[in-house]
């Protein structure tokens, strides 16, 4: 398949060179459908973290790092923890802890309404982190959860600490007759003064707000239809403003966990610790991103006790 028809598990970044505007299109099919899938989520919880996981792309994409960018949420609603990750790399994962009583109350949502943040969530933050390895110095992001949506608390974090316009739309849903979850993202941003573009102030500011209003046009249905590529989708928004695209970059569904890795973090425990978590003469540890589940047992122990 074509890029230009290329539908999923990806990254478009896109232009709109007369007003100064830069963008990303994020498109998620198998790769969402397979981290929501790994878990019995309630649908709000499953659609709150699909959304989460669009978003945590398609604000990767905005950064030059090498390492590891992660959104967490913590709060104090019935979705208590959410936490979606993305490496440079394009490996995708995320998973949330919830209150399955809690979360059993809350009404059932409008059809195609994103999940409601003060329901689900409730009061907390949002933090973005990156992480380029041991030997940098970590980066990260904290503010309040404001908004409705987590494409409003995002917005919120740009205004209040980074001192960037940028405009972003997210969308997670379950499509077509397998009922497969799909997620979508959009980002608009303003590029600074110093990208180099002659253009008068005034049309700035009036291509920004335009650009906006086009944006906000895009339908939760637009932003995960399969049937729909993305060049389509942004020329459908943004062709009387001339967009312009470049190459995408792909996304899949990818744990860093290992048995090996597992083992390593359990050889930083104290020894009796390690005798507590016996169980039957095993030691089981589940991944809470992909659900693996790693026994540790017999000769395995031999190292753990001597570490």
């Amino acid at each position: 398949m074509s890029e230009d028809h290329r539908p999923d598990d990806l990254v478009q970044p896109f232009q709109i060179d007369p007003f100064a505007l830069r963008g990303r299109l994020v498109r998620l099919g198998p790769t969402v459908d397979r981290i929501l899938s790994q878990h019995d989520y309630p649908e709000p919880v499953a659609a709150i973290l699909g959304e989460a996981i669009a978003l945590a792309v398609v604000l990767a994409g905005a950064l030059k790092y090498d390492g590891i960018f992660t959104l967490q949420t913590k709060s104090d609603g019935p979705v208590r923890l959410i936490v979606a990750d993305v490496s440079t790399e394009g490996a995708v994962r995320g998973y949330a802890q919830y209150d399955s009583e809690r979360v059993a109350q809350i009404p059932a949502g409008s059809s195609g309404a994103s999940p409601s943040v003060p329901e689900l969530i409730g009061k907390g933050y949002i933090a973005f982190t990156v992480d380029q390895g041991e030997h940098t110095e970590r980066y990260q992001g904290i503010v309040e959860l404001i908004g409705a949506t987590l494409a409003e608390c995002a917005q919120h974090y740009f205004r209040q600490s980074e001192q960037i316009q940028a405009g972003l739309k997210l969308a997670a849903a379950r499509s077509g007759g397998n009922g497969a979850w799909r997620a979508g993202g959009l980002m608009l941003q303003r590029v600074p003064p110093e990208g180099g573009y002659g253009v008068i102030a005034d049309d700035v500011e009036d291509g920004w707000r335009r650009a906006m209003v086009l944006m906000s046009s895009a339908t939760a249905a637009e932003l995960v239809d399969p049937g729909l590529s993305p060049h389509r989708l942004l020329y459908r928004l943004f062709h009387d403003e001339g967009v312009r695209v470049f190459a995408t970059h792909t996304l899949e569904a990818r744990c860093r966990c290992s048995k090996e890795r597992i083992g390593r973090i359990l050889r930083s425990f104290p020894a009796d610790d390690i005798e507590d978590m016996r169980k039957d003469e095993v030691i089981t540890v589940t991944c809470e991103f992909c659900n693996t589940r790693y026994d540790f047992a017999g000769e395995d122990f031999a190292p753990l006790a001597s570490a």
